[in-house]
């Protein structure tokens, strides 16, 4: 039978072995109740009888003394310090005194009383005491958690030695004694005869209150009493020493976890309401899913108790991100969301009101600003709507953090704090943990520190821990942050509401991220209508005998005399009757509002009733003046004695000769956009990976002098003095996380420009699931709107399968407008289309397009994610450029650009339209002109492929009735756009005419590897594309 390992095993010292004492020594036993500590009684190493002078009346005098002398030896005679010596190395009774020196203090005499100190191995002992000591102190500092009673079931398998544990729930019910202990191992070198000996203590602990020295009994039960019990701290990874004393002292002063009787109570009644609304939802709706808290209700006294702290240190704005887990009750009992708006959830015959398809109640979000009683001040709450992919809302609330301190200028996170909720699966499980972790100290990413709430049910579905991860704790990931983590019986309400009150002004001195780890179970299976005895048959026969947390913790208080049953049955009575009252009112309820679930409102932007306050969008072109400032600007080092490299020196030389001519290359055309918005007061945020210079080394936003280390320039910033800022930054190599936190940072305001660029388009799918779950469908799901861009590099160049697609088609695929039908033509039908559609997809060919597109996403009356398709070979390419005449003012984005040459002067005599998107335009012309086939092929390209443009694909289908239609890529057949466009354009022209495909054959892989297949396919592409026979015979 496996039994449970010692408290000595597991606080094996770190420093070298002591000898060990004879295996007949007597065992010391855990007290009663189960506490692990020893008996409190006190005994003397000496008899009375062996030195008379320790009688009743001089033994405090003698205590003075000894403590002196550990102070300084000096401070004490002679006599006493020989005494003194003597004792602590253990001289039997009798011969611990010797008479001191002769008065006379004649050579002879002082010799043979050092001669009989020498003798004694006194000071070597002392000194290997006293090590041995603080050994056992730091050993419980470091490994005290391991024995910490943290499991409210008592079947913990988590195992230090062996991790991933191998044993299973087998062991629920047997009682462990520890069998081994401090004195019988021999690891310290201490024996039980030591117990009452008085140790000074060292400047590492706390234990000592007041005193600087103790009985090792006592230092033993104070270490029990601070790492041993319900609590398990996890801190001195942290490699900086202010920190780790500063935790010290939260938890090894003595008396520090004492709670007043109002805490009590407000506790008792936290507690009360946690409790009762699951049980009020479970009477009334018992085979809904709702994913309850029972096993876990001291999270939501634990949440208020951080809020409370927090809002007292400061804090206006929480923002919190959660599982699906006691959602309902965090949004009706933290965040103070009307209990009949959640109770109507439940009721199927509710109609939704709003645009959309809506989410499950359990996935929403909520928005609140409330008096907190604690500290009467206002505060600021917002629970982020999230899918069930578990752990993928941490980015975005972290981004949506910054985003709130950057706009209210909170620099060190002292006003806007996040807190993030985990199940313990997951947290160890989901790679995106460790990635958002990661970004927290980052310049352009810290929030200043997070409070993560893990919500630790030791289970995972139907997985138990020791196949759920290879760490001993869930929480071991926090670990490379040099977070602390605390550790908590969630059985014990007062343990939980202290190490909440510790992780608050953790988070508030030192702006770091912690951990609270609720050790808790899971009452019922995954859902309501699981059943989890198939899978967990102990576990859930000792979870049916647990008593409830408020039942245990009420009996607590009225025995204290806290409260009467009385009280505690009438405020029970109280919350029911909230609950009911709120039911009934709840059945009046018959639309339901997905917008009365709004996570992040934007005051302002909208009309009242959440409407775009007109449908039309200005042009957007810019000054013939405001070009030239920019561009010179962009063309320029702006700050004074700043050495630049020399071939930036020709790069800068190079656009101000751009300028001279009134064109732009690619970069230079998105300086343009950016600083007109900057100089508009609007905030542009670009990340991603290497965008400070460009993959591509095009874009050098970010400008570093040669000479001196660190020293930066961003030219963007001295565009104009009243001007926003501009925020670029490289991020960490994560795609998941970042592009989840710029998607938060765009969430908060839509003032702003957020851009994500990938290194390469291919890598966004790495990033799939912010993609799918939240820019896709998030408005759809949660009528929540949101401007973010998506940079994302593509084009077939040989660069092989991993540097060549953004993998269009999958964008496409998600894209809401339906092929099969001709929409409605209005006047405003651009933007209406616009405002319509999920997210705009576009693939720009020349700079002046994506200029006019990046300033649309702000100038537009409302938000739409915008996925662009950004070129590499173009960047360069001498015929890629645009006049400053297709961004002067009256100017806008062109979704369609149609053929302006010969064949469009001569529309009749043209044989065929090759419709076509990006890159391969300048292919095709290039191809069409040494054919001479200018005036017989007219090439059309579709900048905006989603919404698509139907009115101008039919006026170019209109223009050219005798010529075929082609779609042309570079693409495989399979991916690409021919799949989004065929249907569309066949419907434009009432399937009257084919259209015809001119691309690369169908493949599994984006891009061939090899060079010269590559050029092989495309000059098959082209051959085709341009064969006016290619087609003919064909069906």
């Amino acid at each position: 039978m496996h039994r449970l390992r010692t408290t000595v095993a597991r606080l094996r010292p770190l420093t070298a072995a002591q000898t060990a004492p004879g295996p007949s020594q007597p065992r010391l036993l855990p007290a009663e109740g189960g506490l692990r500590t020893f008996q409190p009684a006190r005994r003397l190493n000496t008899s009375v009888a062996a030195e008379p002078f320790l009688n009743g009346t001089s033994s405090n005098y003698v205590e003075e003394m000894y403590y002196a002398w550990l102070e300084n030896p000096r401070n004490v005679h002679k006599s006493w310090d020989i005494f003194f010596r003597n004792a602590n190395a253990g001289a039997p009774p009798g011969a611990a005194y010797q008479s001191p020196p002769p008065l006379s203090g004649s050579s002879q005499g002082l010799a043979s009383v050092q001669a009989r100190v020498a003798a004694q191995p006194n000071v070597e002992k002392l000194v290997e005491d006293h090590l041995a000591v603080q050994s056992l102190i730091r050993a419980y500092q470091v490994r005290g958690h391991h024995i910490a009673k943290l499991d409210p079931l008592d079947i913990s398998c988590v195992d230090f030695d062996d991790a991933p544990c191998t044993v299973g729930f087998q062991n629920v019910g047997e009682k462990y004694e520890p069998v081994y202990t401090v004195f019988t191992t021999g690891f310290y070198g201490l024996a039980e005869s030591d117990l009452d000996k008085v140790f000074r203590l060292p400047t590492t602990t706390f234990i000592g209150g007041n005193e600087s020295a103790l009985p090792l009994r006592e230092i033993i039960r104070r270490l029990e009493m601070a790492y041993c019990q319900h609590i398990g701290v996890e801190f001195m990874f942290i490699n900086d020493v202010e920190q780790c004393q500063w935790i010290r002292q939260k938890f090894e002063t003595p008396g520090i976890m004492q709670f007043g009787l109002e805490e009590k109570r407000t506790l008792l009644a936290r507690m009360i309401r946690s409790t009762r609304f699951e049980e009020f939802l479970q009477r009334k709706w018992s085979s809904e899913k709702r994913f309850g808290l029972e096993g876990c209700e001291s999270l939501i006294p634990a949440l208020k108790t951080i809020i409370d702290m927090s809002s007292q240190s400061g804090v206006e704005s929480v923002i919190m991100g959660m599982p699906h887990r006691g959602r309902l009750n965090v949004l009706a009992n933290v965040i103070r969301k009307e209990l009949d708006q959640i109770f109507c959830q439940f009721d199927s015959k509710l109609e939704a009101a709003d645009e959309g398809s809506g989410d499950v109640k359990y996935h929403l979000g909520m928005y609140h600003k409330r008096m907190n009683r604690v500290s009467d001040r206002y505060i600021t709450m917002s629970l982020m709507a999230n899918p069930s992919h578990l752990e993928a809302v941490d980015p975005v609330v972290q981004g949506k953090t910054k985003a709130e301190q950057f706009y209210c200028g909170d620099t060190e996170g002292k006003r806007v704090m996040s807190i993030l909720l985990h199940g313990d699966a997951a947290f160890a499980g989901q790679g995106i943990v460790y990635e958002t972790f990661h970004l927290s100290d980052l310049p352009s990413y810290t929030t200043h520190g997070t409070i993560h709430v893990v919500v630790n049910n030791q289970i995972g579905f139907t997985t138990d821990p020791r196949m759920a991860r290879s760490s001993p704790y869930p929480t071991d990931v926090a670990r490379v942050v040099n977070a602390p983590i605390f550790h908590v019986n969630a059985d014990d309400p007062e343990a939980v509401i202290y190490v909440c009150k510790v992780a608050a002004e953790w988070r508030n001195t030192f702006h770091k991220d912690v951990v609270v780890d609720l050790v808790c179970y899971r009452r019922n299976g995954h859902n309501e209508m699981d059943e989890p005895m198939f899978t967990q048959p102990l576990m859930y026969k000792q979870i049916k005998k647990q008593k409830g947390v408020l039942k245990k913790f009420a009996d607590k208080v009225i025995a204290e005399g806290v409260i009467t049953m009385q009280e505690y049955e009438e405020e029970v009575a109280q919350y029911d009757k909230i609950c009911e009252e709120a039911y009934n009112r709840s059945k009046d309820e018959k639309i339901l509002h997905i917008k009365h679930w709004l996570d992040s409102p934007w005051p302002g932007f909208f009309t009242l009733e959440g409407q775009p306050k007109t449908m039309s969008c200005p042009p957007t072109g810019i000054s013939e003046e405001e070009l030239s400032h920019i561009g010179n600007i962009a063309a320029s080092v702006p700050v004074e004695d700043f050495t630049i490299h020399g071939g930036l020196s020709r790069i800068l030389k190079g656009r101000a000769n751009m300028v001279n001519q009134r064109v732009c290359d690619w970069a230079l055309g998105e300086y343009m956009a950016f600083g007109s918005l900057l100089k508009d007061g609007i905030h542009v945020r670009l990340s991603g990976q290497d965008v400070e210079r460009g993959t591509f080394s095009h874009r050098h936003h970010v400008l570093h002098d040669q000479n001196v280390d660190k020293r930066i320039c961003v030219p963007m910033n001295h565009i104009s003095p009243n001007q926003a800022p501009y925020t670029v930054c490289n991020s960490s190599l994560s795609e998941y996380g970042v592009l989840g936190f710029e998607l938060g940072f765009a969430m908060a305001s839509p003032n702003a420009l957020v851009l994500w660029e990938a290194q390469f388009g291919d890598f966004n799918n790495t990033a799939q699931c912010i993609i799918d779950q939240f820019i896709s469908s998030g408005q759809a799901k949660w009528v929540r709107q949101n401007g973010i861009v998506l940079l994302l590099p593509h084009g077939m160049e040989g660069m092989g399968p991993e540097h060549s697609s953004a993998r269009p088609e999958r964008f496409l695929q998600m894209c809401n407008d339906d092929p099969d039908v001709f929409p409605k033509l209005s006047e405003d039908f651009a933007v209406r289309q616009l405002y319509d559609c999920n997210w705009i997809v576009v693939n720009c060919s020349n700079p002046a397009n994506y200029f006019h597109v990046l300033r649309r996403q702000i100038l537009q009356p409302f938000r739409k994610p915008l996925i662009v398709f950004t070129p590499k070979s173009l960047l360069r390419h001498p015929e890629a450029k645009s006049s400053f005449d297709d961004m002067l003012p009256a100017t806008h984005f062109r979704r369609i650009i149609p053929d302006d040459g010969p064949a469009a002067a001569s529309p009749e005599k043209v044989k065929r339209v090759i419709f076509c998107s990006g890159k391969i335009y300048y292919e095709l012309t290039r191809e069409r002109k040494n054919r001479g086939m200018d005036d017989t092929v007219a090439v059309v390209r579709v900048e905006q492929l989603s919404p698509f443009p139907f009115d101008l694909v039919k006026a170019e289908t209109d223009r050219y009735l005798n010529a075929d239609l082609v779609w042309c890529q570079e693409e495989h057949k399979n991916q690409g756009y021919y799949h989004y466009v065929k249907p569309r354009i066949r419907t434009t022209i009432n399937h009257t005419r084919p259209v015809w495909y001119a691309g690369r054959d169908p493949a599994a892989a984006p891009a061939t590897g090899n060079k010269q297949t590559h050029l092989t396919e495309l000059q098959r592409l082209l051959d085709t594309a341009l064969d006016l026979e290619a087609f003919s015979g064909k069906l």
